[in-house]
């Protein structure tokens, strides 16, 4: 396939853009930097919307998960453009990435959070999400996120088409969306299922959602904020617990005849979540873990193994889940107004960072860099 040689530009791109740079924990600041000029099979976006993620957020703070401890190498660069949940429109792209990945010159896009390396292990396997050197935009240096005006898709991107009529942040939400829902799926949530979804942030309720679409016998949410409560009642939770006011132990069991709950799914990434969820499965039951804890957490094994027999799995990113995603979205069936509640320009990035900490006045805090 012969690249061309002469791209056509649906607008014009200039030389320099605005970026948020990581120069370390709590040492993010906004320059002013060479656009990227993309090379054979890749493309240049122009960034509509780019969410704050949990992750962002410990990155920025300073969490040991990504700056490394006791010997161990960090996990994320400084001289790199943070974010990972993002949306944009083609401004460059060559035939060969065109038919590649079916997009052309204005088409609304977003790419999953990893470029793999195809050539490992677990990329060999289909698990392209574990792919050994795990290269997540927004982290590592030559992969640059998408906190600036423009940012580039490398040609072993995973690229998705979406809705040009959706809002800007509402698109952008497909990729935590496509996580909550890999977590779903890791449950193997069956008809009869009591499940308990522990948080009513963006995770929590996409994982309400996805549950709530394999029809289980009822889905209880726990979170400390009302608003958030009567959000995840919107989205398919049968019963909202308010663990501040109330025990989720006794309505659970009450739900289940005093046995437990079958599945829980933690999207919380506290510490207090992780017994919370011990206690209230019933044995046998199914720990599905998705959330970033900031510190390592201890609890007591006995009750996995000996007492309960549980099964405790993990869930990492969206694999093959972005195209239900944006269905999801696209069918307009999530509360996206009141998901997506606050949206700021790139110089305003701290803001949005100190919302997302807070975690009592937003739910999804997204960057519109134009």
């Amino acid at each position: 396939m012969t690249q061309l040689s002469e791209t056509v530009l649906e607008e014009p791109v200039a030389k320099t853009m605005q970026a948020v740079v990581c120069h370390g924990p709590q040492d993010y600041r906004v320059e002013e930097m060479p656009v990227p000029v993309p090379g054979p099979g890749e493309a240049l976006i122009r960034v509509e919307a780019v969410g704050i993620c949990g992750s962002d957020l410990k990155c920025f703070q300073g969490a040991a998960k990504f700056w490394g401890d006791e010997g161990r190498a960090p996990w994320a660069h400084t001289g790199v453009i943070p974010g990972h949940e993002f949306v944009g429109r083609v401004v460059r792209i060559d035939e060969d990435a065109s038919l590649r990945w079916g997009v052309k010159l204005g088409d609304r896009v977003s790419a999953e959070q990893i470029v793999p390396c195809w050539e490992c292990r677990f990329c060999r396997k289909g698990n392209y999400h574990m792919c050994v050197p795990h290269d997540i935009y927004g982290f590592r240096r030559g992969y640059n996120g998408a906190m600036a005006t423009y940012m580039l898709f490398p040609a072993k991107s995973l690229v998705h088409k979406i809705s040009g009529e959706l809002a800007p942040e509402h698109a952008a939400f497909c990729e935590p969306l496509a996580c909550s829902l890999h977590a779903v799926q890791r449950a193997h949530i069956r008809f009869d299922d009591v499940v308990v979804v522990a948080g009513c942030g963006p995770i929590g309720l996409g994982m309400i959602a996805g549950a709530k679409a394999r029809n289980p016998q009822h889905i209880v949410a726990l979170d400390m904020k009302p608003e958030k409560l009567e959000l995840a009642a919107r989205c398919g939770a049968d019963t909202t617990v308010d663990i501040s006011q109330n025990d989720p132990n006794g309505v659970v069991l009450e739900l289940t005849e005093g046995l437990g709950a079958d599945v829980y799914l933690e999207g919380t990434g506290h510490a207090s979540a992780v017994p919370q969820g011990l206690k209230l499965l019933r044995k046998q039951g199914k720990y599905i873990e998705y959330g970033v804890f900031r510190d390592a957490v201890a609890v007591d094994w006995t009750i996995i193994s000996d007492d309960k027999e549980l099964d405790v799995l993990g869930a990492h990113l969206g694999p093959n889940c972005w195209p239900t995603a944006i269905r999801m979205l696209e069918s307009q069936s999530l509360p996206l107004d009141d998901i997506c509640t606050h949206q700021f320009p790139l110089t305003d990035f701290e803001k949005g960072f100190e919302l997302v900490g807070d975690g009592s006045r937003s739910v999804k805090v997204s960057l519109i860099p134009s």
